[in-house]
């Protein structure tokens, strides 16, 4: 018996709808985020068809996931190669790195712990510089 996420899902209005907002999204974006850019677009898409196929698409990859630290959940379709993020944490504004180092140092801790097929990700959270910028300058006036 095949289980729930090998099963293939089924084209829908509502999942077209949610695909092609996704697409076009350069930032993440929270499920209610998406839910209501998708309301105004006129599409009726419930908002637990939205948390749901957000979840799908991310279970088999086609999106990426960024947990805040208010435990909130934002979505956003990247590069298909492995990366990781920078993220301001100020305007959200998230980007893709590639970093070797990393790569090195997850499969040295992993094989000194005696794990193997071991995966992970990293989000380095932080101040843009406009970011960095504007606070500077709020703290000078």
């Amino acid at each position: 018996m095949a289980d729930a996420s090998s099963a293939p899902t089924r084209s829908t209005r509502q999942r077209a709808a949610l695909a092609a907002l996704l697409a076009e999204l350069t930032e993440f974006r929270s499920a209610q985020e998406i839910h209501d850019l998708l309301q105004q677009r006129g599409e009726a898409v419930g908002l637990s068809t939205v948390y749901r196929n957000l979840q799908a698409m991310a279970d088999t990859g086609r999106l990426d996931v960024l947990h805040l630290g208010s435990g909130e959940a934002m979505f956003r379709q990247c590069s298909t190669r492995h990366h990781h993020h920078l993220v301001c944490r100020v305007c959200g504004r998230t980007e893709e790195i590639a970093e070797p180092s990393v790569e090195a140092w997850a499969r040295r801790v992993a094989e000194e712990h005696g794990y193997v097929e071991a995966s992970h990700h990293v989000e380095i959270v932080g101040l843009c510089a406009e970011c960095a910028a504007e606070a500077a300058a709020e703290a000078a006036d």
